[in-house]
């Protein structure tokens, strides 16, 4: 039986995770917690986030803090986002729908993965904050191009097309623990994966390209936005091919084992594209200082995945509303004790060293 959990008695989003170990089931867990192979990208993702550090300026007025941004035409009160993960209802029993409940009453852009074990339709008769929809390119064009339909119904804002899976990472850690989607559970979005249930844990092979990508931008009615860059020539590829934001990701460490932090893409990417869309990043995005550190080095916002998929399982809509609450108040805070009124200020003279992304000492 799951721990009775208050969550608001939780006050930072590690703590979330370990109340989060002792209440699911290790199946669960693994699925949330683990990465590819020996897991070190996962733990760069957090290393590279704690070298960084901040350069505190004094007697500035932080008599209030201005956290709004305005991302793909919409103002957002902060700039933070729900990374899409999939299989919700792994993590509890209404999967999609309480994190949909927890990011209205939080405020917060929750964007839905194609992997949902929840049809978009009714996410969105549950949804009063703004959806997006991440999608993977599937072998049956049709397939995707009606997928892309269904989430244009249901309101979606943003179409987020996730670009760095032809195939999925060893996730030996995941494996070992045999997760597998319970009967009763299916992802009606999900082609490849969803409706050949024996293939849910081997590696899915769907190779797309610049094509598809234009393909998709011929005939979506939505802003484009691509998921898991971290080379620059690759940033200017997406300019080119005319899509409106870059998410800088390497899937939470979940594919490609001893790819680069996310934080130390973000700098090269941010170099290149200069301003001309906006970049998001995730990546062990878990404390208020995370989110000025990536704001600095060129993000316009950041996306969490892990601590939000903690909350919901141990907590429902009311564990996602917490961990948000969390880290807008540490947000709040540590804009105030760096001396930035708003997001604005926010610049890389607030890195110790003034280089972006990297600490003091390192070449």
């Amino acid at each position: 039986m799951p721990l009775e959990v208050d969550c608001r008695e939780i006050l930072s989003l590690p703590e979330f995770e370990e109340v989060a170990r002792q209440s699911m089931t290790p199946m669960a867990y693994a699925y949330v917690a683990s990465g590819a192979a020996d897991e070190h990208t996962v733990r760069w993702n957090r290393e590279a986030l704690d070298r960084i550090r901040l350069r505190p300026r004094v007697l500035r007025d932080v008599t209030s803090v201005d956290t709004r941004v305005t991302l793909l035409g919409r103002e957002l009160a902060f700039p933070i986002l729900l990374a899409p993960t999939a299989y919700q209802r792994v993590l509890h029993p209404d999967g999609e729908l309480e994190a949909a409940r927890g990011a209205a009453a939080a405020g917060i852009t929750y964007i839905v993965s194609m992997g949902t074990t929840t049809p978009i339709g009714e996410i969105a008769r549950v949804a009063t904050s703004p959806l997006w929809f991440q999608l993977y390119f599937q072998s049956d064009l049709e397939f995707t191009r009606d997928v892309v339909r269904q989430a244009e119904e249901a309101g979606c804002e943003v179409m987020c097309v996730t670009v760095d899976s032809p195939v999925l990472g060893p996730r030996n850690r995941q494996a070992r623990a045999r997760f597998r989607l319970p009967p009763e559970v299916t992802t009606p979005h999900l082609y490849d994966i969803g409706h050949r249930r024996q293939q849910v844990m081997n590696p899915r092979r769907v190779v797309a390209t610049w094509k598809d990508v234009e393909w998709l931008r011929a005939f979506t009615k939505l802003p484009l936005v691509l998921k898991g860059i971290l080379d620059p020539d690759d940033a200017e590829l997406a300019i080119q091919a005319g899509v409106q934001a870059i998410v800088v990701s390497n899937h939470g460490g979940r594919n490609l084992d001893t790819a680069p932090a996310a934080i130390d893409a973000l700098a090269e990417v941010a170099d290149r594209v200069q301003g001309r869309v906006p970049l998001l990043v995730d990546g062990a995005i878990q404390r208020g200082t995370d989110i000025v550190k990536a704001i600095a080095v060129g993000a316009s916002a950041v996306l969490i995945g892990r601590p939000y998929c903690y909350g919901l399982a141990i907590g429902g809509s009311a564990g996602v509303g917490r961990v948000v609450e969390i880290l807008r108040g540490e947000l709040d805070a540590a804009m105030m004790l760096v001396g930035a009124s708003d997001l604005k200020s926010i610049e890389t003279s607030l890195l110790w060293d003034d280089r972006r992304g990297r600490s003091s000492g390192e070449k």
